[in-house]
Parts: structure tokens; C-alpha cells; sequence
């Protein structure tokens, strides 16, 4: 549920600024952004587990109690997952090259992201994470694949996952391929595997409103960065067929004779993609007649013409996932004569958010102790995903749930386990009904906390001023039309 204070912002931003609401929402959200968190310094904050911590007790939880601890893992080294914060602690990593739509934002610029990452992880999920910014670049300032890997590695005893964000291609592809034939633990991509799994469940759903299967459904990809081309790998081991698949780079078509541009180590699957889907000249003849468009290319708006829409098939599925402005707004789409358009923000309908599934894949991944996320992992947690907002009724302005949706994540992670179990990835038997039920406590106990520590004033809440001045900001900047206090 959105905090009243913001839906009142929103309104007085939306009156104010007619046909451009849009940017000016961006404009103040920027604003507020960075008054908040100068004003909070960090998202996080580390707080004992267990309790009491008197001197008494201290000895129990550390020396010299711990003695125990160490020698037990050292005797079963799985022990690290039962005995410590290992089995519910994630490692969020980045080198911050391709930080969100901002580029390279050096070394400490992605700390941002990465501490709402974990607090993401901690509201909708239940378990902790640590960000983590590496400084490992060559001498040239790019990214250094083997000391990203090396460094990861090295840290991997203290974590049950590794959660990758925000490196730029291809490193990013050979940094995930090496640390997941390297390490016995799950390494995770969001930018490509998170967005991947959210797209596929959002189509899975937006296929059923407007009657199609997904085994004929013809889809033009524009983009084939790290998400994008995720998306086109799980599509199509989830049923798709690669005739009925086309994708465009910022050059043109993936095709046999555009392979060379792939050449190297970490752009196996793009040389796949080439081989195998279905090459047009421009995005516009690939359109013609296609069912639906998949777009995370370059921010709009204009950058997918309405004419593009208006020649693709009745009723036609729109995805345009650019952020902060997507490359068609939902609006446009519509009218050119889309049935369903979906975009990675939160005020329109259809959000295609990574929080819908990190949290619950992590967490199920976690629980059945697996060795590795499988794209069938992926997929189980997608149809999960699709069906916790069926149970809701779906619907042209809804395929996906909300991200404040508390019945999202327990059910993805109890598939994820359920299927790390199947495929023989899990270390310990689950059942994935114990799954969904501790995950759930997991998250009710975590806003319990929340709640408390605000209560208690140990954490300060946002307060009005700094969202009106914020609003006061945006509104003048749009010529002082509204107020900018919010009663």
C-alpha cells in the first residue's frame, strides 16, 4: 500500500503538470530520493538476532561459547548453514559499470541500488543481504571479469546466495557462467534472470486475456542486452518456438551474418540468438503482424512509434520496460491498438518489477540449501508468479500482482525450492507448504521490527517536510501551479 503522503504528492504533481505528469513524478521522486537518503545515510542498519546480550550471555554467543560453533562447522562444513546467519545471508555484488539507466557510476555509485536491493530483500523476502561494491577494474577503468570472480569467490563462505547487479556486457555473462561453475552456492543475475522471469509471468498471464498460447505467439524483442536476451532464452525453454522469435540490437537484426559482432568470450547465447530466431530488416517489418513487443533498449519517449504498434496484430501485447521513461508510454500504446502495455514503473498499471521475484527465488533458493538456480528454477518461479495474480483475477490493466502483494513471495520460493528438490540442486528435503509458511512469519516478523523500532523512535520515519519540500521543488519548477503542503 503506498504511503498516503506520496499519493497526495502524486496528485498535486498531476494536476499541475497535465500532459507532462510523467517527467515531473520523475523530477520530484529524484528530489525526494536524495533528501531522504541524506537525511536517512543508509538504508540499513545491522541488529543483533537473538537475544539477551548481557554479559552473561555473551559468553554464549561468543567466546567461549562460539568454540562449539567453529569446530562443528569445520568437522560438516554444510553446518555453516545451520549454525551462523550463512543460510539467510545473500551477497549483493556489483562493480557499478551499468548502474540502472545511468551507466557507469564508478566503484561506490551503485551503493544506492544496492542497499534498496537489500532492503527489498529484507521487506519482501524475510532474509538479509549485504551490498557490496567492488573496485575491480583494469587499468583502463573497464570491468575486470577474473577479479569480480576472485573476489566473489573468496567472500562466498560467508553467504548462502550471490546476487549480481549492475555490470556491464558481456562481463556480466562471464562473470555469472564462471561463478556458477565455481562456487556450490546459488549466484543469481537480476538484471538479466530477475527481469526475465517478471516478463515471462507477465506474458504468461497477458497471452491468457487476450487468447493466445505462448507455443504461437510471435514476439519481437527490442534490445538484446542482459535482460532482453535472458528473456528470449526463458521463453523459449518454456515453450516458445525460435521461428516465431526476433531480436534487434542497436545495429539492426540478429542474424547469421550480424554474429561476428558477438564474437568473444561471454557472447555464446547471443551467437545462438543470431543462429536461431527469425531475422527481419527493421523493427518496423518485424512488427507487422507480431503479437507482441518486448523493449528494454533506450529511454522514450518516441523511441517505439506509435505507426510500429498500430501495424502488429489485434490486440497486440506491449512491453516497453526502458527506465525512467519507457520507450512508448502505456497511453500511446493503447490507442495505437495494444490490448495490454506493461512498463518497469510503478505508476502505471502492469509493473514489470524485478522485486516480484528476487526476493521469493532467493528465498526459496535459501530454504532447499540449493547448489545453483536452473532456468527451470526460473520458470517455476515465473508460473508462480503468474499465479498468484490469476488467484486475484487478471485482467488487461492487471497481469501481475503489486509489489506489497505479501502473498507473492511464499509462493514463488515454495516452487523454487520445489523444483531445486526435482532437479537434485537442493542439499535438504523441502516441503514446499513448510516453505511458503516460514517464509511468510519470515516477512510478518520483519515488519513487526520495522514497526517497532519506528514506534520506539530507533528509526525515524520520513517525515512531511522533506516530502513537501521535495513537491515544493518540482512544483516550481512547473511554474508554481499547485500546493506544495500536504494535509
Amino acid at each position: 500500500m503506498m504511503d498516503g503522503r506520496l499519493e497526495r504528492a502524486f496528485a498535486e504533481i498531476d494536476a499541475a503538470a497535465g500532459d507532462s505528469a510523467a517527467s515531473a513524478r520523475t523530477d520530484f521522486l529524484y528530489r525526494l530520493a536524495l533528501l531522504a537518503h541524506r537525511g536517512a545515510g543508509s538504508k540499513l542498519t545491522i541488529l543483533p538476532a537473538a537475544l539477551p546480550v548481557d554479559a552473561g550471555w555473551l559468553s554464549v554467543w561468543y567466546t567461549p561459547g562460539v568454540s562449539a560453533v567453529s569446530r562443528a562447522i569445520r568437522a560438516d562444513g554444510d553446518e555453516s548453514f545451520e549454525l551462523t546467519g550463512r543460510g539467510s545471508r545473500v551477497a549483493i555484488v556489483t562493480d557499478s559499470t551499468r548502474v540502472l539507466g545511468d551507466g557507469d557510476c564508478t566503484p561506490p555509485g551503485g551503493m544506492g541500488v544496492m542497499e534498496g536491493k537489500a532492503m527489498l530483500m529484507k521487506l519482501l523476502g524475510g532474509f538479509d543481504a549485504v551490498p557490496l561494491c567492488l573496485d575491480t577494474r583494469d587499468g583502463e577503468g573497464r570491468s575486470d571479469s577474473s577479479m569480480i570472480v576472485d573476489t566473489v569467490a573468496a567472500l562466498a563462505p560467508s553467504f548462502g546466495a550471490v546476487n549480481l547487479e549492475d555490470i556491464s556486457q558481456p562481463v556480466c555473462y562471464r562473470v555469472l557462467s564462471m561463478l556458477q561453475n565455481r562456487l556450490d552456492i546459488p549466484v543469481w543475475h537480476d538484471d538479466a534472470q530477475g527481469t526475465a522471469c517478471v516478463t515471462l509471468a507477465g506474458l504468461i498471464n497477458a497471452l491468457e486475456v487476450t487468447g493466445r498460447r505462448l507455443e504461437e505467439a510471435r514476439v519481437v524483442f527490442l534490445g538484446s542486452g542482459a535482460s532482453n536476451s535472458t528473456t528470449a532464452r526463458l521463453i523459449l525453454a518454456a515453450g516458445a518456438q525460435a521461428r516465431n522469435i526476433s531480436l534487434f540490437d542497436s545495429g539492426g537484426p540478429l542474424c547469421p551474418e550480424r554474429s561476428a559482432r558477438y564474437e568473444g568470450d561471454g557472447w555464446e547465447w547471443h551467437r545462438e540468438l543470431c543462429r536461431m530466431t527469425r531475422p527481419f530488416a527493421t523493427p518496423a517489418l518485424a512488427l507487422e503482424g507480431a503479437d507482441v513487443l518486448v523493449a528494454a533498449s533506450r529511454p522514450g519517449p518516441g523511441a517505439v512509434p506509435k505507426e510500429w504498434i498500430a501495424r502488429m496484430s489485434r490486440d497486440s501485447i506491449v512491453f516497453s520496460l526502458a527506465n525512467p521513461v519507457p520507450e512508448i508510454y502505456p497511453a500511446e500504446a493503447l490507442e495505437a491498438g495494444a490490448a495490454v502495455a506493461a512498463t518497469g514503473r510503478g505508476d502505471f498499471p502492469n509493473q514489470v518489477n524485478n522485486a516480484l521475484a528476487f526476493p521469493g527465488i532467493l528465498k526459496g533458493a535459501l530454504a532447499a540449501r540449493a547448489k545453483g538456480i536452473s532456468d527451470g528454477m526460473a520458470i517455476s518461479a515465473s508460473r508462480a508468479l503468474a499465479g498468484c495474480a490469476a488467484r486475484g483475477g487478471i485482467s488487461r490493466e492487471r497481469i501481475l500482482p503489486g509489489v506489497d502483494d505479501l502473498e507473492v513471495a511464499p509462493a514463488v520460493a515454495a516452487a523454487v525450492a520445489a523444483e531445486a528438490a526435482a532437479e537434485g540442486l537442493a542439499r535438504k528435503p523441502v516441503d514446499p507448504d513448510s516453505v511458503a509458511r516460514e517464509t511468510a512469519e519470515s516477512i510478518a516478523s520483519v515488519r513487526r521490527a520495522c514497526d517497532a523500532l519506528a514506534d520506539s523512535g530507533a528509526v525515524e520515519r520520513v517525515p512531511r517536510s522533506m516530502i513537501e519540500k521535495a513537491l515544493r521543488e518540482t512544483l516550481d519548477g512547473l511554474g508554481g501551479k499547485g500546493r506544495a503542503e500536504l494535509s
